[in-house]
C-alpha cells in the first residue's frame, strides 16, 4: 500500500500490482445526503450527476470521454459519502486520474445541463417510487433517525428537484463539498509515480483555498425507541425491513454487526434461511446488512413476502434475535458467519474495483491494513457474547416497515 498527501490535503491510497494492465481509481468524498443545504433535499445526488456528466475540456463529459477509451465509470451519492469510479488502461490511467480530479473539482455547469440531468433525476426517482424494495428502505432509515439528516431520502423529493437551479448546486459544491476530505485509491499496474505526476498539475494539487468544512452539526440522533406496529397492505407481495442502529464507521463494534448480518443473512448456512425458507417457506427474497456512517450505523432484515406471511415473517425474526440476545449463536453457526464475513471482506481485497472503492471509502486509515488484514483479525475476533450483546441492543430498539404500506393502499 502506497500513501501520499497531495498539496490540496486529499490523500492517494493505493496498490500498484504489475502485472495488471487496467487501474481502478476511485475517488470518495466525505460528502453525502446529511450535508445537503436546508431545504435542497437530492442537491448532492443532483449534483453527482452533474459532475459526472458537465463538459470537459475536450466537450464531452467524463463519463463519455472513459467510455471512448474503452472504460467504464460511475459514481454514486450516500448519505454521508460520494463516490467516482473509473476504470481504464494503464497507459490512460494518468490522463483520466487528472481529468476526473478537473471534473469533479472544477465542473462547469449550466442552466442547460441542470435542466437535461434534473429531467434524468426525476426519471430516477419514479422509477425508485415504483419500487416497494427501494421505498421501503428510504422508509426504514426515515424511521431510525426521524428528524436527522440521515433520515432525509439520498435523492431529496420531486418539489425540492423542481426547485433546484445551477447557483444552489454550485454554492453547495463551493462552500461545503470542496470543503470535506477526500481520498482517491488508486488499485492497478500504474506506477504511483505517474499517478502522482499528473495529479500534481491537476485540482488535486493545488493548495486548498478555504478552510475544512465540519458539516456535522446535527450531531448524532436521538435515542430510539422500538416500534413494531405494521399496517399490513392487502397487496398480494410486499417488502418488510427490520433493524435499528448500529456502531459508527470509527466503531470497532461494527464488526460485531458485519457478523450479525451473516448470522441473518440470504445465504443457506444462515439461522433466517433454514427456518424463514426451509422449514416454513414464508419468503424467497431476503437479506441483511449493516451500514456504518460517521456517528452512527443502521442495521436491518429486508424481506419480501406474501402479505398474508408478513406477522409471521416479522415474529420469526424478532424471536431469532430474542433467542441470539438471550442465548448467543451456536459455536458452528457463529464460525460459519464469521468465515463468510472474512471471505467477502478478502474477495473484495482481490476485485480491483471493489479494493478502490473500499480503501477509498475508509480513506487514510486503510493505510494499516492493505490487505484487509486488520478488519479480517477483527471478525475472526468476534465472539458469542459480542454478538449477544448486540442483538440485545437491537431488540431493545427493532423498529419495522413494510411498504406498500396498508394505510396507503
Amino acid at each position: 500500500m502506497e500513501k501520499y498527501r497531495l498539496t490540496g490535503g486529499a490523500t492517494l491510497l493505493g496498490r500498484a500490482e504489475d502485472h495488471w494492465r487496467t487501474t481502478s481509481l476511485c475517488l470518495a468524498v466525505d460528502f453525502g445526503s446529511r450535508h445537503d443545504p436546508p431545504g435542497g433535499g437530492g442537491t448532492a445526488h443532483l449534483m453527482e450527476h452533474l459532475l459526472m456528466s458537465a463538459p470537459t475540456a475536450g466537450g464531452c463529459s467524463l463519463v463519455e470521454y472513459v467510455q471512448r477509451l474503452g472504460g467504464s465509470a460511475n459514481a454514486t451519492t450516500g448519505l454521508d459519502r460520494m463516490l467516482f469510479q473509473v476504470r481504464v488502461l494503464n497507459r490512460d490511467a494518468p490522463e483520466v486520474a487528472a481529468l476526473l480530479a478537473r471534473s469533479v473539482l472544477r465542473p462547469v455547469l449550466t442552466e442547460e445541463a441542470l435542466e437535461s440531468e434534473r429531467k434524468v433525476v426525476l426519471q430516477e426517482l419514479a422509477a425508485a417510487a415504483a419500487d416497494p424494495s427501494d421505498v421501503v428502505q428510504d422508509a426504514f432509515l426515515g424511521r431510525i433517525f426521524a428528524g436527522h439528516p440521515l433520515g432525509r431520502p439520498v435523492g431529496g423529493t420531486r418539489d425540492e428537484l423542481l426547485g433546484a437551479d445551477v447557483k444552489t448546486v454550485l454554492d453547495t459544491h463551493r462552500e461545503r463539498f470542496l470543503r470535506r476530505p477526500m481520498t482517491l485509491a488508486a488499485v492497478g499496474g500504474t506506477p504511483h509515480a505517474e499517478l502522482r505526476a499528473a495529479l500534481a498539475d491537476s485540482p488535486l494539487g493545488e493548495p486548498a483555498a478555504d478552510p475544512p468544512w465540519p458539516g456535522e452539526g446535527a450531531g448524532a440522533p436521538e435515542p430510539l425507541a422500538s416500534d413494531l406496529a405494521v399496517c399490513w397492505p392487502d397487496d398480494d407481495f410486499c417488502w418488510l425491513a427490520v433493524g435499528g442502529r448500529a456502531p459508527a464507521v470509527h466503531d470497532e463494534r461494527r464488526h460485531v454487526y458485519t457478523v450479525l448480518a451473516d448470522l441473518l443473512g440470504a445465504n443457506p448456512a444462515s439461522l433466517l434461511y433454514r427456518r424463514l425458507r426451509g422449514e416454513e417457506g414464508l419468503a424467497y427474497m431476503f437479506f441483511a446488512w449493516a451500514r456504518a456512517y460517521r456517528d452512527t450505523g443502521a442495521w436491518r432484515v429486508m424481506v419480501g413476502t406474501e402479505a398474508a406471511n408478513g406477522p409471521a415473517v416479522l415474529a420469526l425474526v424478532r424471536r431469532l434475535l430474542t433467542d441470539l440476545a438471550e442465548h448467543g449463536p451456536d459455536p458452528d453457526d457463529l464460525a460459519v458467519a464469521r468465515r463468510q464475513a472474512v471471505a467477502a471482506l478478502l474477495m473484495d481485497t482481490e476485485d480491483p474495483v471493489a479494493y478502490a472503492q473500499r480503501i477509498a471509502m475508509d480513506g487514510a486509515a486503510s493505510a494499516a491494513e492493505p490487505d484487509g488484514a486488520d478488519s479480517a483479525a477483527a471478525l475472526e475476533a468476534v465472539t458469542g457474547d459480542d454478538i449477544r450483546d448486540a442483538a440485545a441492543r437491537l431488540c431493545e430498539e427493532l423498529t419495522a416497515v413494510v411498504r406498500p404500506d396498508g394505510e396507503a393502499a
